[in-house]
């Protein structure tokens, strides 16, 4: 699962020329920063800094990013995990090779500008023993995701799987590829259905399937065609879960600026691909980072129910409010084979993500994949939006039963001890699997974990309090950082006890000690660094691929410092076209700056000229309402502007001279009143601090 995230983009001044007034250029520059409303961030990319070189006894400690070596502690952690589980069983390696076809191993994608899109060739270093480095779990999975390119499922179903973070599958039609999940990319399935093409022979595509709202599972659909006015024109089947348009295009446009720069941390985007880095991601390698689109299904699939799409049988099952708002699985009768969407996969899920979300329902998730176990109860095969396949009944239902229980264990165990008066920390930190499921490698928390996942059945039912009056209203973490410190006996006191719990390999401990000296004294080089080796040993250990890249991506910035910006916005302009312009202004009222807000009241009117849609914005009480609406008549100002230049300019497209020379823009009424009102609203550039005050 990878999510479509709106955010705002990095805003800078733009310049008129002096023969222009200043009311003009006032108006210019604001104009553009209150249409720039929560855009798609998806992750951010940048350059690798200076390297940290230090020695110890002569031999070299870190790497040329200044990532620390494997410690004993951690040696020996990984060492045990090594007798625990059934490392000898190589089904999964048996069964992600099977098929196969063909591979593209040196596929590398760069767009226009030289930013990669996908390197394949990154993760070449994949493969034998797991590193000191490295969980062995973990390094397992890595391993079996590096398993790339087209694969035979059944007779008239392929995969292509290594292309992106989720899979591409073809089912063979009466007249052509019926494509389920077109990738994230244009690039990525554009290379991949080519590949297709040369190795089975090209054939036209004559419907494709949408599984799911998120990113991963529709953002390349554009790549399938030659150009976008063919997209446009397109006669064939697009079939989607009922709700899918809103939720791709909507969800969690309120808070994408701050989950897009948490979601670089999850994701490793800043991290090396190396035995000290990113590995993978768990779902697979990592997401792809390229031209983003969608189109709006013809066939909205809203109840369990069967369609015939190009001469194939589909049933379909509603699975909606599981693994993502809008998503259904489906079995295809003729090759008894069922596809399990993102509902189940090769690993425990999230029902908390770190980038953070609203959580998920364990129940809801547990109960369809028991219903599934009915809906597909003749299948011999499952293929999945991610991972590798499975052959047999028997080896399905005890994949699915597990899947099934993993979830609703986790759920009612939290439960119980939420009643028993467990805090979510304390839930974590006791709740233990039982072996039949936590020695079985296809839910084992590559990507969610046991831990945070108990937590977010806790806060589904409890929130964020514990019922402890101390944390009520604590002190913010700066200020009580300081205090502790002050307690401690200073800097240099919390670093000697940091210094001994390090040596112990008491490194969460060692991390919190370190944490409130970092935020009471944030330019001590001394506490950075042990602080950074501290995270690169926790994210040795981790076998959760996200955790591992959110320990690693937090020592990385410790060492070289947070972003400088973001990405370039106009890759998304296809996904932002589909989006509801509400949204805009909904992201728009949560900018308002309150405090500069105060006694200010104004009312205006955005009308969109190619859509013949109004909306009236009114600011009142330091709050901003909007509503679809006539135009009003005693508005301060209008402002009228075709939808295609709001996007543009939302994405940076649009500059100073397409803006006050466009005939898609004009204002009515007071310029000074709408520079005024652009004014309040603010400009989150999306890289804060996070590791740092």
């Amino acid at each position: 699962m990878f999510n479509l995230r709106l955010s705002t983009a990095n805003s800078t001044s733009l310049h008129c020329k002096a023969s222009f007034t200043l009311v003009q250029r006032k108006f210019d520059t604001q104009c553009r920063f209150s249409l720039l409303c929560a855009v798609s961030l998806l992750l951010v990319a940048c350059t690798p800094e200076s390297s940290i070189s230090a020695t110890e006894g002569g031999v070299s400690i870190v790497d040329a990013h200044g990532f620390s070596s494997a410690s004993d502690h951690t040696i020996e952690v990984n060492r045990q995990l090594l007798n625990q589980l059934p490392f000898d069983d190589k089904q999964d390696f048996i069964d992600a090779k099977r098929g196969f076809i063909a591979s593209l191993p040196d596929l590398k994608l760069t767009s226009p500008a030289g930013r990669t899109i996908w390197n394949t060739p990154e993760y070449d270093f994949i493969g034998g023993e797991s590193p000191k480095s490295v969980n062995p779990s973990l390094w397992r999975q890595a391993s079996l995701n590096n398993i790339q390119g087209l694969f035979e499922v059944a007779k008239g179903i392929y995969q292509i799987r290594g292309f992106d973070l989720a899979n591409m599958t073809l089912i063979a039609g009466k007249s052509g590829w019926i494509i389920v999940d077109p990738l994230t990319t244009a690039e990525t399935a554009r290379a991949a259905i080519d590949f297709v093409n040369q190795q089975l022979g090209e054939k036209p595509i004559s419907a494709i399937v949408f599984t799911h709202s998120h990113m991963d599972h529709f953002g390349g659909v554009l790549g399938l065609f030659k150009t976008a006015a063919e997209a446009k024109l397109t006669t064939i089947d697009i079939v989607a879960p009922a709700g899918f348009m809103h939720e791709a295009t909507s969800e969690n446009v309120m808070a994408g600026t701050a989950m897009t720069r948490r979601a670089m941390y999850m994701y490793g985007k800043r991290l090396p691909r190396s035995e000290r880095g990113h590995i993978d991601s768990g779902l697979g390698k990592e997401p792809a980072f390229g031209t983003f689109s969608i189109l709006a299904p013809t066939i909205s699939v809203a109840t369990d129910e069967s369609h015939i799409i190009d001469g194939v049988q589909f049933d379909f099952q509603i699975v909606s409010g599981s693994e993502a708002p809008a998503e259904f699985t489906f079995y295809l009768p003729e090759q008894q084979a069922y596809c399990g969407a993102e509902l189940v996969s090769k690993t425990m899920h999230n029902l908390y993500t770190l980038r953070g979300a609203k959580v998920r329902d364990a129940l809801q998730w547990s109960r369809s994949i028991d219903d599934a176990l009915t809906h597909q109860k003749e299948a011999k095969i499952y293929f999945g939006s991610h991972h590798w396949p499975i052959w047999g009944q028997d080896a399905i239902n005890d994949f699915l039963e597990k899947q099934r229980d993993i979830y609703k264990y986790i759920h009612d165990q939290s439960v119980r001890m939420l009643n028993a008066g467990l805090t979510a920390n304390e839930i974590a930190e006791q709740l233990i699997l039982p072996p039949s499921l936590s020695n079985t490698f296809s839910i084992r928390g590559y990507y969610g974990t046991v831990k945070h996942n108990a937590k977010a059945v806790y806060q589904a039912y409890l929130g964020w309090y514990d019922a402890n009056p101390a944390n009520l209203d604590p002190l913010p973490e700066e200020n009580a950082a300081i205090k502790y410190v002050e307690l401690i006996g200073g800097v240099d006191a919390v670093l000697q006890h940091a210094e001994a719990a390090y040596i112990k390999g008491d490194y969460r401990w060692t991390a919190e000690l370190l944490n409130h000296a970092v935020f009471a004294d944030s330019e001590n080089k001394q506490v950075k660094t042990l602080l950074a080796n501290t995270y690169d040993q926790l994210g040795y250990q981790a076998e959760s691929a996200p955790w591992r890249d959110v320990y690693l991506s937090a020592a990385y910035e410790l060492r070289h410092g947070t972003p400088d910006k973001g990405m370039d916005l106009a890759s998304m302009k296809q996904v932002l076209l589909h989006s509801p312009v509400d949204n805009f202004f909904q992201s728009m009222a949560s900018r308002v700056i309150g405090p500069d807000a105060f006694g200010e009241e104004l009312l205006l009117n955005i009308y969109f000229t190619d859509l013949n849609e109004n909306y009236v914005l009114e600011l009142k009480n330091s709050v901003l309402h909007h509503s679809k609406a006539t135009k009003a008549a005693d508005a301060n100002a209008t402002l009228s502007i075709s939808h295609e230049l709001f996007i543009d300019i939302i994405i940076g497209s649009a500059g100073a001279k397409d803006m006050l020379f466009s005939d898609e823009l004009t204002i009515e009424g007071s310029k000074l009143d709408l520079v005024n009102f652009f004014r309040l609203l603010d400009k989150p550039k999306g890289v804060f601090n996070i590791v740092t005050p």
